[in-house]
């Protein structure tokens, strides 16, 4: 049987409030999100694509084209609708959902959710235990045009997934225990704080070379740093 026709999409735009303009800080010798999609390019699908509003596109354009991927432009707020653009776009049946907050996302357990995936279909499949930052979403396109055709409450627009999880009896969601190495459910390395930013960059002085880092060295490094751990 043929795999599902699947596409990487990253949720990326200069909007925040927290940390203003994390998107482009930066980290390793390049930007938060040059870090982002260096991992997420080495996850196989039929496209990757960044999926951002019109007001961070010409800054973020370049860098998409720096690591082969698409990039489509759409609602600021609604994120959902964005990903749905993208489905229709690009002819995609399931997508890999991530965000531009993850500069250590798990390239590695990406792979394996997808794998998974190709045996076991879902609606909806992610990792749980992962160190918040490193995980994945794996979602079926039908289930996310459903959402979109359904969904009413601002936040099942602008965080994707929640009309899903809201609805098991609409949909299938495989939710496992991610793979024994990856577990480190206490740990943190997604950026939305300055606090975040000052510990992932840590990260990266200690570990980064070039190239991505290895989520084992990343957990191994988090497990010898405990109070870097929020």
């Amino acid at each position: 049987m043929q795999a599902p026709r699947t596409g990487i999409v990253v949720q990326v735009r200069l909007g925040s409030t927290r940390l203003p303009g994390k998107a482009l800080l930066p980290l390793g010798g390049a930007s938060l999100t040059d870090q982002v999609l260096a991992r997420l390019a080495l996850v196989p699908g039929a496209a990757h694509i960044l999926a951002t509003d019109e007001a961070s596109s010409g800054a973020l354009a370049p860098i998409a084209s720096r690591h082969g991927f698409d990039l489509l432009v759409g609602s600021p707020e609604d994120v959902l609708a964005r990903y749905c653009q993208a489905i229709r776009t690009f002819g995609l049946q399931r997508v890999l959902r991530a965000t531009g907050d993850n500069p250590l996302v798990s390239h590695e357990a990406a792979r394996l959710l997808i794998e998974r995936g190709n045996g076991n279909p879902a609606d909806y499949a992610t990792f749980t235990g992962l160190p918040l930052g490193m995980g994945v979403e794996l979602v079926a396109a039908g289930a996310l045009l459903r959402a979109e055709a359904e969904a009413r409450l601002p936040g099942e627009r602008e965080h994707v997934c929640p009309y899903l999880y809201a609805h098991p009896e609409l949909f299938s969601l495989d939710k496992v225990p991610g793979p024994e190495p990856f577990l480190m459910p206490e740990a943190r390395v997604t950026v939305d704080t300055p606090a975040d930013y000052e510990a992932v960059k840590a990260i990266y002085a200690d570990l980064y070379s070039g190239q991505p880092i290895p989520t084992k060295k990343v957990l191994e490094w988090l497990a010898g740093h405990p109070g870097a751990r929020p």
